[in-house]
């Protein structure tokens, strides 16, 4: 035989089995109830790496911009100067909150200056 007759006859064959193969799964499907994921879908999204569902993965957005709100509120509260070519905390705009609240409360009691 030659060896052309060889490759059309393997050739013919593995479509055949590809051609079972198929049946057989769509068949599984249909009995198991199955569905089959695409390529497509299971890939690696960058917004979504942990593969969580639509409503799930809107949850935890919300709870983390909610988050960054609160982060971006506390950071701006603290008084910031730059010292030698670094930011650094104020700490005499502190000490000037902490008398002032602390004259609030007490009207009449004298900070001498400790923290």
């Amino acid at each position: 035989m030659s060896w052309l007759v060889l490759l059309g006859i393997s050739l013919l064959l593995f479509f055949f089995l590809v051609f079972l193969f198929k049946k057989f799964v769509g068949y599984m499907k249909k009995e198991q109830n199955l569905q089959i994921e695409s390529l497509r879908d299971t890939l690696i999204d960058k917004d979504n790496p942990v593969g969580l569902r639509g409503e799930e993965l809107e949850k935890i957005k919300q709870q983390q911009q909610e988050a960054q709100r609160h982060l971006n509120d506390v950071i701006s509260r603290i008084p910031v100067i730059q010292k030698d070519g670094r930011f650094q905390i104020d700490e005499e705009a502190i000490r000037q909150r902490r008398a002032a609240s602390r004259g609030d409360e007490t009207s009449g009691t004298v900070n001498n200056g400790t923290v």
